[in-house]
């Protein structure tokens, strides 16, 4: 009887089925397709080089599209088309604000590979100067697993770990989504964030609650737009091929 049942369920199933094909054979598929907004043209010439609709940061000639975090021009050394970082000047950071974004930058740690933990090649990409991925030296070198590499600081430790060696170029592919707030400054919404670490993904839409802090828990502070920050956090620390698209 059992049986008898299953396999009248199954011809059931499969008139339906049949029904079903025969009854979108007769549909118009043109009023699902949608043409409008054409999306804009945004092709890159080569793996190595932004997409066409990209907001060059650096490009390995000058800083003339940042400034010091402190005020005043930025100090960092520019040779060889990187930037590097100079000790006790300060972090730099956009002349441009920026809301949701897809950032890509290309960073390297010394060759020679100095201290331990946080101590090895620390500095950091700041979203909106207020949410940092870290940037470390992480390639055999322990440290809290929230703090190294790639980590959301202190809030999202990566999937991975996709460090190359020191003195090594390595990349952040970043799609960031800023929060949203209420008129009163409420939180409405968090901001969220994709990282791909040397094209290994690290971070898939992970919710970042507030500000990137050292000590305590992070709280959500009201703000709109704001620059992109890199850190000086004391080491020579290089970045170059840095591009963004606003989204």
């Amino acid at each position: 009887m059992k049986h008898l049942v299953l396999v009248l369920l199954s011809v059931a199933w499969t008139a339906q089925v049949q029904a079903q094909d025969e009854w979108r054979e007769k549909l118009d598929p043109k009023p699902t397709e949608v043409w409008k907004p054409v999306p804009v043209v945004s092709a890159s010439p080569s793996f190595s080089l932004p997409p066409s609709d990209a907001i060059v940061l650096f490009d390995g000639k000058d800083l003339s599209q940042w400034v010091s975090a402190r005020g005043g021009e930025a100090k960092w050394k520019v040779a060889e088309g990187a930037m590097t970082v100079q000790r006790n000047t300060g972090g730099i950071k956009t002349k441009r604000e920026f809301g949701d974004v897809q950032l890509h930058i290309e960073w390297r740690t010394p060759s020679e590979a100095t201290g331990e933990g946080q101590n090895r090649g620390n500095s950091g990409v700041y979203l909106q100067e207020r949410y940092e991925v870290q940037v470390l030296d992480s390639y055999q070198n322990e440290t809290y697993a929230n703090g190294q590499a790639g980590a959301l600081y202190k809030q999202h430790i990566p999937m991975v770990n996709a460090s190359r060696k020191p003195g090594e170029w390595q990349s952040y592919d970043i799609v960031f989504t800023a929060p949203r707030f209420s008129e009163k400054g409420t939180l409405m919404v968090p901001a969220y964030v994709t990282v791909f670490h040397n094209g290994v993904l690290i971070h898939n839409h992970v919710p970042v609650m507030g500000p990137s802090v050292y000590q305590g828990l992070p709280v959500a502070e009201a703000h709109g737009k704001a620059a992109i920050l890199l850190q000086d956090h004391g080491d020579a620390v290089s970045y170059r091929n840095i591009w963004v698209r606003e989204l």
